[in-house]
């Protein structure tokens, strides 16, 4: 059986009102999906769409926005299209969008699926197109028009290598690559309003686009020959090295749709500045930091927010697995195991069992897994930091550096600061001149072994027992800590917490705590029992809150609200992203009064954790489960009423979704 078109009449609504907020229009456009038959879950299609804003909002100007995302619910690739009256504000700088496509892909599609989207935004970058959709008067016109854009992607013959347009003469030549995170609308919308930029400026211009449709590399004399290249991405550019010596401008990808004029000429620019920023060569060049960031791209501060964020991301599943597997072997052996498990496991086997029997024995292994795996968690730290600045000739130099870190005692801070030297070292040996026979020997000998040595001799000679005297500090500090200190670090790190739902701040107080924990120091067990207590009170307070009062919300969030119970329960803060991205204004500060009420009673409470995740279902980990459980009880509760008392004020979701085309099909034109 044929595919259905990727639109018909049935997808499209024309002049209506469909709520106050891109969430309420993304969540009517999906139940418009699901009610033709193309997504089998409007929920998780609208999660993923919004998702998918949460890493960047998709208004473009000119009133347009494309809300897009893969799903394995989506069951054909399908637009809905909505004319809105009044417009909404999609995060575009210059107007709400009145112009609002929903791109939903299935999570496989192929790349002539792939295509059809992508040939539509493409479009959406002509003012003629754009103005058509404006001016139609009926649905099939809306169709016809889509059908018209993408009809001849859904014929055309598979994509040839991108070739360099003639040369004319003293004509500058510019290459581009573009990507975005899904790869379906700003990859391409990004490619062709650069295009059309360069064509004003009278530019040769060529562009690799990295999408989900597929990627043809640029041809090698291509970029050869072009005097400029523009990196347009949100995510890494794949064979970043293939344009070694460029100047460049580099940014995210929605700015070449936005300034694309700007950039251009920022590139025209750079082609005659003997100083302008280039890529970089040699193993680092995949993530070069560089002497300054690029014209038009992330600073300073973003950048090293980046690194460091890339070495936590990195750790946590070290930290996950050997925390649960301590915890687990807590359970089946008792704490005293942490002091006796070297020996058992040493001495004993499944068939020479010890005096405590087959669960001590197992408790050992465990507990010694678990502890091997925390080993790891410096270490992969610092490598991972490292990995961010200088690509993979930073790993070797960066685990040394956590691993000595571990050796002087400095802890935590001395695998940030270790893996921030490794990275930087091994960034800067691999920008020096080498002759020919020896560039074939830098990633893998010259640059670990000097970049290892250099971190090395810093850590032990210079930086190992300052920094080991300042880790050592802020453990007395913590084991100091009584009263009222100690109530509010924990209000502190729940406010941090719930702040951001996993974001950096939220991995900041996560980190925090689990590269401290140790079973044996009572003050590192506190802060982590106050994390993961206040990490679940956002997605259980809003759980509550649907219950409360089921009027507030819509039928979108009430059913998120039934699947937060359990995403709270297992400490996944993420649960409340759906509630906090419709409504942030009025969720995220409601959740960080319950976080802090939550934080500064498990420290009042002296409750301990020695798990750092699981939530409920480590019960067995936590030193006074009354105190725990009071405590998140507590800020469950303040946090759902607060937020219930602030949707008493501004329009409720739940009616105003109650009035969109999807319930009522007879008022849309």
């Amino acid at each position: 059986m044929a595919n259905p078109p990727i639109i018909d009449e049935s997808l499209v609504r024309l002049d209506v009102d469909l709520g106050s907020t891109k969430a309420e229009v993304i969540t009517a456009l999906a139940e418009l999906l699901a009610a033709a038959g193309r997504t089998t879950d409007a929920t998780a299609l609208r999660d993923g769409a919004l998702a998918r804003e949460a890493k960047s909002a998709t208004g473009l100007p000119g009133g347009i926005a494309i809300p897009h995302c893969r799903s394995a619910a989506v069951t054909t690739a399908s637009l809905g299209f909505a004319r809105l009256r009044p417009g909404v504000d999609f995060g575009a700088a210059d107007a709400p969008a009145d112009l609002v496509f929903l791109i939903a892909a299935p999570d496989g599609a192929g790349s002539a699926h792939m295509k059809l989207l992508s040939a539509l935004a493409r479009a959406l970058v002509k003012p003629d197109f754009v103005a058509s959709l404006r001016a139609a008067g009926t649905r099939a016109e809306v169709v016809a028009l889509v059908q018209s854009v993408v009809a001849p992607a859904a014929a055309a013959a598979p994509p040839s290598a991108p070739t360099a347009p003639a040369s004319t003469g003293s004509r500058r030549s510019i290459v581009a690559v573009t990507a975005c995170p899904t790869g379906i609308a700003h990859t391409y919308m990004a490619a062709d309003a650069l295009k059309q930029a360069a064509d004003r400026a009278g530019a040769d211009y060529t562009v690799e686009t990295q999408g989900s449709s597929g990627s043809t590399p640029l041809p090698a004399a291509t970029i050869a020959a072009a005097d400029a290249v523009i990196f347009a991405t949100d995510v890494g550019v794949r064979g970043r090295e293939r344009f070694a010596g460029k100047p460049v401008i580099a940014s995210g990808v929605k700015r070449a749709i936005n300034e694309p004029d700007t950039m251009i000429a920022e590139a025209l620019a750079a082609a005659d500045n003997p100083s302008a920023a280039r890529v970089e060569a040699g193993p680092g060049a995949a993530r070069a930091v560089g002497a300054a960031p690029p014209a038009g791209g992330v600073g300073w501060g973003t950048r090293l927010r980046q690194i460091l964020l890339t070495g936590v991301s990195y750790m946590i599943p070290f930290v996950a697995a050997g925390g649960l597997l301590i915890a687990l072997g807590f359970l089946l052996a008792g704490y005293e195991i942490s002091t006796t498990a070297d020996d058992i496991v040493s001495d004993n086997s499944l068939t020479d069992l010890p005096a405590g029997g087959l669960h001590l024995y197992l408790g050992a292994v465990l507990f010694k897994l678990g502890a091997l795996s925390f080993s790891f968690l410096v270490p992969a730290l610092a490598g991972y930091i490292a990995y961010a600045i200088a690509d993979r000739p930073g790993l070797a130099p960066g685990f040394t550096a956590g691993a000595v870190a571990v050796f002087v005692g400095a802890g935590f801070i001395g695998g940030l600061v270790g893996g921030l030297i490794a990275g930087f070292a091994a960034l800067w040996i691999s920008r020096l001149p080498v002759p020919p026979w020896a560039r074939g020997l830098m990633p893998v000998v010259i640059i670990p072994l000097l970049a290892t040595l250099t971190v090395g001799a810093l850590m032990f000679f210079v930086l190992g027992r300052p920094l080991a005297a300042v880790t050592s500090g802020l453990t007395n500090w913590l084991n100091g800590l009584s009263g009222s200190s100690a109530i509010l670090l924990g209000v502190i790190l729940g406010l941090m917490m719930c702040f951001d739902l996993g974001g950096p701040v939220n991995k900041a107080a996560y980190a925090f705590a689990t590269t401290g924990l140790s079973v044996s120091d009572p003050a590192t067990l506190r802060v982590m029992a106050a994390v993961m207590a206040a990490g679940m009170v956002p997605p259980l307070a809003m759980a509550l809150a649907t219950v409360l009062r089921p009027k507030q919300f819509s039928e979108a969030e009430l059913e998120n609200g039934k699947a937060a119970w359990l995403l709270g329960a297992s400490f996944i803060s993420e649960g409340a992203i759906p509630f906090a991205a419709a409504d942030p204004l009025r969720v995220i500060p409601s959740m960080m009064v319950g976080g802090a009420v939550t934080g500064g009673l498990i420290m009042a409470f002296g409750t301990t954790l020695s798990a750092p995740h699981g939530g409920i279902f480590v019960l067995f980990a936590i030193g006074n489960i009354p105190g725990f459980l009071i405590a998140l009880a507590a800020g469950t509760v303040i946090a759902a009423v607060v937020v219930l008392v602030a949707k008493q004020f501004g329009p409720r979701t739940g009616t105003t979704l109650s009035t969109s085309p999807v319930a009522a099909p007879a008022a849309a034109h």
